[in-house]
């Protein structure tokens, strides 16, 4: 038998088979953007055990930072009910906005510190929505650094900006 670590690639809803209640799963998110604004992408690489999937997205005009959330969003969204997951996130945006600042913009009607409407609140809401019903926990990673599976991440986005350009073509 090979002593080496090995993980499966499997399709969203194959890698979900697997899953059972009160499993927990980890999410490494990330936003991409060529240019800010312009053209982005967003992943989620879903983990458990040894086995791995992806979800991923483009925007023809976007920012990095709505990269991140949608990042955020869409893998909160894709977390079956009764899992519980950690997201790792290499945006202090997203981890700060989720676990600290947030509360503060709701009860200032969505106004930051400064009294400026908070940026991108639309997706923030959509954020606030999407954990309603989850066990999420939050943790940053450093980008670009050791961190293989944030890696991953990053080149997945990077790919959905790359993939959407090469299907227009």
């Amino acid at each position: 038998m090979n002593s080496s670590f090995e993980i499966e690639d499997l399709e969203f809803s194959d890698f979900v088979k697997h899953l059972r209640p009160n499993d927990k799963i980890e999410i490494y998110t990330d936003g991409s953007c060529i240019g800010n604004p312009g053209p982005g992408g967003w992943a989620g690489v879903f983990i458990h055990r040894d086995k791995r999937t992806n979800i991923s997205g483009f925007e023809k005009s976007t920012t990095n930072n709505r990269m991140e959330l949608m990042a955020a969003i869409e893998s909160v969204n894709h977390v079956p009910e009764a899992i519980s997951a950690t997201i790792y996130t290499d945006s202090t945006y997203v981890k700060n906005g989720i676990t600290s600042w947030i509360k503060s913009w709701q009860s200032n009607n969505w106004r930051s510190a400064s009294g400026k409407p908070v940026k991108n609140q639309d997706l923030w809401i959509a954020l606030v929505e999407a954990i309603k019903s989850k066990n999420i926990e939050w943790v940053w990673v450093k980008g670009h650094a050791d961190c293989v599976n944030n890696n991953n991440a990053d080149f997945v986005a990077r790919s959905a900006i790359v993939s959407s350009y090469m299907e227009n073509s």
